[in-house]
């Protein structure tokens, strides 16, 4: 299988890129189904854990990073919450798909005026792994609660490099990573501190769960990764890692019936802010 080659620069630090820039831009054809494609693989495990923070009625709710905003609609629709402000460096896919309830608001959670308002809930899926300065935005959503507000990140976990056996697979993936981390800063590394950093940020309450969807052919999450290799296919084969035709044995792998690989994981954490006058 031939991947296609993706517009991405050439020119400048490519430490310096962003999320949705050097890697993924919107623009490109297909990606709102690419982040459709996790979602369906990932939006039942978080709204049920939304659902038991206690999502509901009379809820405000900031969704950081909505994508194409189906966490945004199922707090709306499901769990019938007041409203639901999705923020997006780019909101083409929200706009493109409103609903009653819901609020599209293009900004960077990283620059020092956002301040959207105060909150029930701030959820972030995928996020905070692809930005700077992670530790300090904690402290900053922490900060959007209202007393008794809940925080619930959730950002991917490696289970693909250390004790993993050499495969095509295995390998592609720590090319990802790796690649993902040279171009746009990318780093997973730090996702299993995000309790102890929820319960430092000040909240209480504090726990947190790993899922990790099952790789069968035809899945969501095998099409995802497939997806996603080939639109990150520069910024892997960089890394010198692996090459083309390891990368389409990987991709023949997903397909298989035979795959027994992992998929990377979700780590999510929550805490929640003490509420006015506790000690």
């Amino acid at each position: 299988m031939e991947l296609p080659e993706p517009p991405f620069p050439e020119d400048g630090d490519a430490r310096d890129g962003r999320y949705g820039e050097t890697v993924f831009p919107p623009e490109r054809t297909g990606e709102d189904v690419r982040i459709d494609l996790g979602a369906l693989a990932y939006d039942g495990i978080t709204s049920a854990r939304l659902g038991k923070l206690g999502a509901g009625p009379g809820w405000r709710c900031l969704d950081v990073g909505a994508g194409t905003g189906t966490v945004a609609r199922r707090l709306l629709d499901r769990f019938g919450v007041a409203s639901v402000l999705a923020v997006d460096r780019d909101v083409r896919f929200l706009t493109a798909r409103p609903a009653p309830g819901l609020t599209a608001l293009e900004a960077d959670v990283t620059d020092p005026g956002f301040d959207p308002g105060r909150f029930h809930l701030v959820h972030a899926r995928f996020v905070l792994m692809h930005l700077p300065a992670r530790r300090e935005l904690i402290g900053k959503l922490s900060r959007l609660l209202v007393p008794g507000g809940v925080l619930v990140l959730s950002d991917a976990v490696d289970l693909t490099s250390a004790g993993a056996g050499d495969t095509a697979y295995s390998r592609v993936m720590r090319a990802m990573w790796q690649g993902l981390k040279d171009t746009i800063g990318t780093d997973i590394t730090w996702v299993p501190e995000y309790p102890r950093l929820l319960r430092t940020a000040g909240l209480t309450a504090v726990a947190a769960e790993m899922y990790v969807p099952p790789l069968v052919p035809g899945s969501a999450i095998s099409r995802f990764w497939v997806d996603t290799w080939r639109r990150a296919r520069e910024a892997i084969a960089a890394t010198g890692l692996v090459d083309d035709a390891t990368v389409e044995e990987a991709v023949r792998c997903l397909e298989s019936p035979d795959c027994a690989e992992l998929s990377p994981g979700m780590i999510t954490a929550w805490g929640r802010r003490p509420p006015q006058g506790a000690p």
